[in-house]
């Protein structure tokens, strides 16, 4: 399946996308390795994770409608944000992709969720922090703390795209602070029960 849907993507996203896409992927799945997880799943949900990432607002409005997703204020205002949920309907309907996880994996890459899989954290923290997104010292520190400690990273990586956000004054949706909250609530509590 993974050539299919290479070719797919091949035909409908520009190439620094394209190898973004790639770098997802890769990262994704060293990190599933890293922390005990189904590497094939990790592979699979960060080649998929970005389906949809070019389809223009009217398209993801009309796809996340017609799955009956609920659309709140800030994704009619930003539909932008609605590619991932329209890359896991792709994913499911074009790809036969069946696994849930996969799908949550793909659906949280943007904006998190509370109380996400793990499999959802590898992917949300691949997504920002592989290689092709820069080599600046404020992401190189995050590249090192996803292999650290996973919920940390998610803690610190929704931190780094809260300031990006802040700074270019754009919107930001409130599933992403509630899942830096839940990631920072469970770092602090795995950093107490660690020796």
């Amino acid at each position: 399946m993974r050539e299919q849907v290479l070719t797919w993507l091949r035909d409908r996203v520009p190439k620094s996308r394209f190898n973004h896409i790639l770098g997802v992927e890769k990262m994704a799945i060293a990190l599933a390795y890293h922390y005990n997880l189904d590497s094939q799943k990790a592979a699979t949900a960060g080649l998929m994770h970005d389906l949809a990432k070019n389809f223009p607002p009217d398209r993801l409005l009309q796809a996340a409608q017609g799955a009956d997703l609920d659309i709140d204020p800030i994704q009619v205002q930003t539909p932008h944000i609605l590619h991932a949920d329209v890359s896991a309907i792709i994913a499911e309907k074009e790809f036969g992709v069946s696994d849930r996880e996969i799908l949550d994996a793909i659906r949280h890459h943007t904006l998190g969720q509370p109380a996400m899989s793990d499999l959802s954290c590898v992917v949300y923290v691949a997504d920002a922090l592989e290689p092709n997104r820069g080599q600046t010292k404020a992401l190189e520190a995050l590249r090192e703390t996803s292999w650290q400690n996973l919920h940390r990273a998610v803690w610190q990586t929704s931190d780094y795209a809260i300031q990006y956000l802040l700074a270019k004054q754009c919107v930001i949706h409130p599933r992403t602070i509630l899942t830096r909250n839940w990631a920072l609530q469970q770092a602090k509590s795995q950093g107490k029960k660690a020796p």
